[in-house]
């Protein structure tokens, strides 16, 4: 958090506005709590019900700078691997900018004061907010904070959540809820055309957790493969999957969403590829998001 942040976080300057209502998803730790699938997992059920958004990110992995509105058929080196795969699954806008205020106000310029979901906001306080989610895993209350362990924030810190999503196993009874809408989701991934033994890589925060769903749903991997989160494939990597491919006896690769962003131009260079969506659903979503919209007029109202 940034020097500006923290003036803003500590009530010294007041946290700016936008026009249209701001919703924003968080967590307290760093990497791997499921933030894109649970943004994205949002975006679908407001699209059910109609309700126009754009999507307000920084862009992390970029390597441009300023407010841009993220283009499908980009690259991650553009607008960031995860902003893309929400803009190319949702297909709404999604506006990049390391000042969410400003990429607000840009989003606000060309598509009117919609509804905005604010990617990775909890700690980014310089922006006012309508309804604060969090996302929580098992591993958060045994955690130390940055820069030791993984923890951004304390866990006291979710007395300014207004929902708290429990992901990865977390068990409410680890975590001070008092007065919190608890939330419930299910992870999984939705194995498509994969071969019988592939090569499985993947660079993600929470890698051993993508080999165990794939062998949940019955794929054996011949060999494995990870990288850092957030890894842009070199062309060492991709000879280096090959190699492996053949020394594994295997007969084809596997990976994720955000891994085939990733690729590149390298994504013709491995096949056959499967690329392995995540799957998140949320337990009694239609009242979730009826209880969130419902909160979120009440203080647009008061605003």
């Amino acid at each position: 958090m940034g020097a500006r942040n923290l003036l803003y976080g500590r009530g010294i300057l007041p946290a700016r506005s936008l026009r249209g209502p701001v919703v924003s998803i968080g967590n307290l730790s760093v990497g791997g709590s499921g933030k894109t699938p649970f943004v994205i997992l949002l975006g679908e059920l407001l699209k059910e019900r109609g309700i126009k958004f754009d999507v307000l990110s920084r862009g992390y992995g970029r390597k441009t700078r300023g407010i841009l509105l993220a283009e499908p058929g980009g690259s991650s080196a553009q607008f960031g691997d995860e902003p893309l795969l929400i803009a190319r699954r949702l297909e709404v806008p999604v506006v990049l900018g390391e000042d969410r205020h400003q990429a607000g106000m840009f989003a606000e310029s060309k598509f009117g004061s919609q509804l905005h979901l604010l990617d990775d906001g909890f700690q980014h306080r310089a922006l006012a907010r309508n309804f604060d989610i969090v996302l929580v895993t098992a591993d958060d209350p045994r955690a130390r904070l940055l820069p030791i362990g993984r923890l951004r924030e304390p866990l006291t810190s979710l007395r300014r959540a207004d929902a708290v999503v429990l992901t990865s196993g977390a068990e409410p009874t680890s975590f001070p809820l008092d007065g919190k809408l608890v939330w419930r989701v299910r992870r999984g991934i939705a194995p498509g055309n994969v071969s019988a033994h592939p090569v499985a890589f993947c660079g993600i925060a929470r890698p051993q957790t993508f080999m165990l769903h794939l062998r949940k749903a019955g794929i054996e991997p011949a060999a494995e493969a990870v990288y850092r989160d957030h890894h842009v494939y070199t062309e060492t990597d991709i000879r280096e999957l090959l190699a492996l491919k053949a020394t594994s006896e295997a007969d084809g690769f596997v990976t994720t969403e955000k891994d085939a962003i990733n690729l590149g131009g390298y994504f013709s260079a491995l096949q056959p590829l499967a690329v392995i969506p995540v799957k998140m659903e949320l337990l009694d979503a239609a009242n979730a998001v009826d209880t969130m919209l419902r909160i979120v007029a009440e203080r647009m109202k008061q605003a």
